[in-house]
């Protein structure tokens, strides 16, 4: 999957933000004019009351129609706006969960679980700040701001560059400075929502553990003191914001003092009228409204600043796992061999006793099942992850049909190859929607085989919706026993040739474990497999076995069943 950076998520939005911004620059000159025009209507119709000379119809007009544009433009904006930044989160979203769906499984465990979520949900919400609340509001407080500065400065030249003093301090300055002062809180905003959401994760699922063993003081205590520090956090840029607006208001009375100022001179000298002196002062006013998301978006600044920061070394993050530039198709069908193997994990690699496998020669015939024992800890699973090109071995060769892995690509490699783990998941949903996860195309006569093959159809033809039926979070639904067969079915739906089974009576119960080993050369229906289990195999479930020790396999029993 091709890297892309946040940068150049929002320049594909470009348009729709353009957009907004324009509608928003027209809804702020409707508006702020509509003030202008509305102040010297008022006071030209108490003048005019008063026996002097005043042309109504021309400002009435004018107010009319500055209403309708902003009330128009502002919808305009609202709706065109917040579109374009709904979008952009969405890119975003989808650019942070492909980023993550590249690394490999050794990456992703440097992460906790609720640190992700946090990075794929509100670490990207919080960048809505960026355009709503910052870029947007500053450009059109900015741009004007100086159309009204010009205005002012043409009847009062002085009182015009107070304005515009006041302006550029009250919405670049001050923000600039309320960004700087929010970063620290921005960061331990972030980083104590993701610690919060990880708390509240490890405490659901182990909650019994947590009952069991007494330490539920414990873990309240953990809850509290983080929900202390994204409190305070949160309280420090409340307190920003605050002080942003009272700033704000300061430099806006600044400038109406200075239009007063320099105004009521001018009208004693009949350089200016009352009716426009009191537009220019209500004018003033309304550009300052406008700066008023500035203050509460750079006082949030530091934290969208911290979660884009989080959310760029995901997207920046390369796996350590990369394809050949020019990948070898992977054959139909062959041999899966090992020759010479030796694996390490990297932080001990160049350490010769610490290799987790060493000199692993193996080969993996058509059709042929091979169950693999041996101590935990011993390097099975990784033998599998390496089967499975899910790493890279040190040395040696891991091939299919003649061809090193190493020069396919993953995706063409896990089409021929499927896993099934020792923790697969049930998924949040229906019977159907866990099976589709195993071939996206399959019919329900595909999945009732599966099911069949797996010995779950009865079982799901007695639910009452059948293959859309609920099956809970974690699989809440069904038995352990049904769980693991349904993750079965979901394997075997793949289009792949050979099947690796982690630990997958991991769990359950003798009887069941003794009936899901029973069933499974039906089930693999001459695929070949590789079985890495603990348990005790029943004659006719591999062909043979290997036991793993001191890195390396060795033949352990022929099985009864002859291929």
């Amino acid at each position: 999957m091709k890297r892309i950076s946040i940068i150049a998520l929002y320049r594909r939005r470009r348009g729709g933000l353009a957009l907004a911004l324009l509608l928003a620059l027209l809804a702020v000159a409707a508006g702020v004019g509509l003030l202008g025009v509305a102040g010297w209507f008022l006071a030209g119709a108490a003048l005019a009351g008063a026996s002097i000379d005043f042309n109504l119809f021309a400002p009435s007009a004018l107010v009319r129609g500055l209403s309708f544009l902003r009330i128009g433009a502002r919808y305009a904006e609202r709706l065109v706006g917040h579109g374009a930044t709904l979008h952009l989160l969405a890119d975003l979203r989808g650019a942070v969960f492909g980023a993550l769906a590249r690394l490999t499984p050794r990456q992703l465990a440097r992460f906790r679980g609720g640190d992700l979520v946090t990075r794929l949900t509100s670490d990207v919400d919080a960048l809505d700040t960026v355009f709503l609340f910052v870029l947007a509001p500053v450009a059109t407080a900015l741009l004007g701001g100086l159309a009204v500065a010009l205005v002012v400065a043409f009847s009062l030249p002085s009182a015009g560059l107070i304005l515009l003093l006041s302006l550029l301090s009250a919405c670049l300055v001050l923000p600039i400075g309320l960004a700087i002062a929010s970063r620290r809180s921005g960061v331990q905003a972030r980083q104590s929502a993701a610690d919060l959401r990880t708390a509240v994760l490890d405490a659901v699922e182990g909650h019994a553990d947590i009952e069991a063993m007494g330490a539920r003081a414990a873990v309240l205590e953990h809850a509290d003191r983080l929900c202390g520090e994204a409190g305070q956090a949160r309280q420090t840029q409340v307190l920003l914001a605050a002080h942003g607006q009272w700033i704000l208001q300061a430099a806006a009375g600044l400038a109406v003092l200075a239009v007063l100022w320099t105004g009521l001179p001018a009208i004693a000298a009949a350089r200016l009228t009352g009716p426009y002196l009191a537009g220019l002062l209500l004018a003033t006013l309304g550009i300052f409204e406008v700066a008023g998301p500035v203050m509460r978006g750079a006082a949030r600044w530091g934290a969208a600043r911290a979660a884009a920061r989080r959310m760029s070394d995901l997207l920046g993050s390369e796996p350590d796992l990369q394809d050949p530039e020019r990948p070898l198709p992977v054959p139909e069908s062959g041999e899966l061999a090992m020759r010479g193997v030796r694996y390490a994990y990297p932080q001990t690699a160049d350490d010769p006793a610490a290799w987790v496998l060493d000199g692993v020669d193996f080969t993996l015939r058509p059709g042929e099942r091979v169950g693999i024992v041996g101590a935990s800890g011993v390097g099975k699973s990784t033998l599998l992850h390496l089967l499975l090109r899910l790493d890279d071995p040190g040395a040696g060769e891991v091939s299919y049909g003649g061809c090193d892995l190493r020069r396919c690509a993953q995706a063409d490699v896990q089409r021929r190859i499927a896993l099934l783990s020792q923790d697969a998941p049930v998924f949040l949903g229906t019977v159907r929607s866990n099976l589709l996860i195993g071939d996206a195309e399959a019919d329900d006569a595909a999945l009732w085989s599966a099911l069949r093959a797996a010995r779950l159809d009865t079982f799901v033809r007695g639910l009452p919706r059948g293959l859309d039926s609920w099956v809970g979070e974690t699989g809440a639904a069904l038995s352990a026993g049904q769980a693991r067969r349904l993750c079965l079915a979901r394997a075997l739906l793949a289009p792949a040739a050979v099947l690796l089974l982690d630990e997958p009576t991991a769990g359950l119960d003798a009887q069941t474990e003794a009936d899901f080993l029973s069933d499974l050369p039906r089930a693999l229906s001459g695929r070949a497999a590789v079985l890495v289990t603990h348990a005790a195999l029943p004659p006719g479930a591999t062909h043979r076995q290997l036991h793993m020790r001191e890195g390396r396999l060795e033949t352990l029993a022929a099985a009864v069943q002859t291929m």
